[in-house]
């Protein structure tokens, strides 16, 4: 990742290190693309089983056993992975402890050394966004902004669907509550101090997957009206 900014930082217009943190985001979006799009699917036709999973819960409620057995079927039969979401999230996480790595220590003019033979040294790295922000400094606006876009996002993918049980669906509006809000909460309290740098990694990253996540949803519901 460290090479791979550097490169791309010699060749994006005016050596603008913010346009080269999104340049990267987006490659690495782009990589990741087939896993989101069986993630997002996998997902939303998750929420559309509920029922059916709800039934089968309430059916064999005093067999677990059976009761693991009847929801693996229906995750299988409807070719649903309900850890596809959080092996996309997981599979990030090492992504943003390196880029962590490279704006916290990377950018220092010694580590220009250890790049690879075909990638130019730039001799000084400027990490600044459109020339005023720099980017290995906290930011507060991008944590905030990165928590608004964690929001938008979060609330796209919610379950819309009202449960027939009363405590059912108490307990489902008090989870989408946290979800809604206290993933934002924790996005913004993480990037506070961090450098603003991850917090455009963020911000990037978050947009990209809700057009993603809407194009695909977009093109799935279309499908399905045709049928």
């Amino acid at each position: 990742l460290f090479n791979a900014l550097i490169f791309i930082y010699n060749y994006i217009p005016g050596k603008d290190f913010g346009l080269a943190i999104i340049t990267l985001t987006v490659a690495i979006k782009f990589l990741l693309v087939p896993l989101s799009i069986k993630a997002v699917k996998s997902q939303k036709r998750l929420q559309e089983v509920q029922p059916k999973l709800k039934e089968i819960q309430e059916k064999y409620k005093d067999n677990k056993e059976v009761q693991a057995q009847k929801l693996l079927e229906i995750y299988k039969t409807e070719k649903i992975n309900p850890f596809g979401g959080l092996f996309v999230t997981l599979i990030q996480l090492p992504i943003l402890i390196a880029l962590y790595s490279v704006f916290s220590h990377g950018l220092q003019s010694g580590q220009l050394d250890n790049l690879y033979g075909f990638v130019i040294n730039p001799g000084h790295i400027t990490a600044l966004f459109l020339g005023i922000i720099d980017l290995t400094q906290p930011n507060i606006l991008f944590a905030a902004v990165a928590g608004i876009v964690q929001f938008i996002q979060t609330k796209t993918m919610l379950p819309k669907q009202p449960s027939s049980n009363q405590k059912e669906e108490q307990f489902m509006k008090m989870m989408n509550m946290q979800m809604t809000y206290v993933l934002p909460v924790m996005t913004f309290l993480i990037l506070f101090k961090l450098p603003s740098a991850l917090g455009l990694y963020w911000i990037t990253s978050g947009l990209f997957a809700a057009i993603q996540q809407y194009f695909i949803l977009k093109t799935k519901n279309q499908n399905n009206g045709t049928k």
